[in-house]
């Protein structure tokens, strides 16, 4: 049919069925495994990703959050540094005034400590973080859960930033 395109406008992103996820470590974590697991995992439970690889610093985030638009960043760990990188990043995307409000994840080893540290999943929270995941058995399921929970509402992007009713630690609900 003359006329008629089914291509994107430039500048328009294309109609999604399903929120985007940005999956990206922290800008020290060079560890890779952790980011495949989560793209097939996320890809597995029907969601597009865009994966940013390790060692993402904060300039490269902010931009690959503007290209992309996403529906959901998820950051992970695995070198105990998260908390401290995570932090950092996540207060640098949230004091951009172009972009606009996203939930974000963050999740994995972020300490190099044994214990789970409440203060600083507080901390993440209040940076700016939805959800905080702690390394652990239940980490995978409470995320399962968390992905589920994130609906763009219809017609609308990018979704309203709000908190999500997961346990912060990443451990089961009882």
């Amino acid at each position: 049919m003359r006329g008629v395109t089914t291509e994107t406008p430039p500048g328009a992103l294309p109609e999604r069925t399903k929120p985007l996820v940005l999956i990206s470590t922290v800008a020290s974590d060079a560890h890779t495994w952790n980011l495949v697991f989560l793209q097939l995992l996320v890809e597995e439970l029907g969601h597009p990703v865009v994966n940013l690889g390790p060692c993402v610093p904060e300039e490269l985030l902010a931009q690959a959050c503007r290209e992309h638009r996403p529906d959901l960043l998820v950051m992970s760990s695995v070198n105990g540094h998260g908390f401290r990188d995570g932090l950092s990043a996540i207060r640098h995307l949230r004091a951009q005034p172009d972009l606009d409000p996203f939930p974000a994840a963050i999740g994995g080893k972020l300490s190099t400590s044994d214990s789970d540290d409440p203060e600083r999943v507080r901390e993440l929270v209040e940076a700016g973080f939805d959800a905080v995941f702690m390394d652990g058995s239940a980490a995978v399921s409470t995320f399962r859960r968390f992905l589920a929970s994130v609906e763009r509402p219809t017609g609308v992007h990018p979704p309203q930033h709000r908190q999500w009713t997961v346990p912060l630690s990443g451990k089961a609900a009882p």
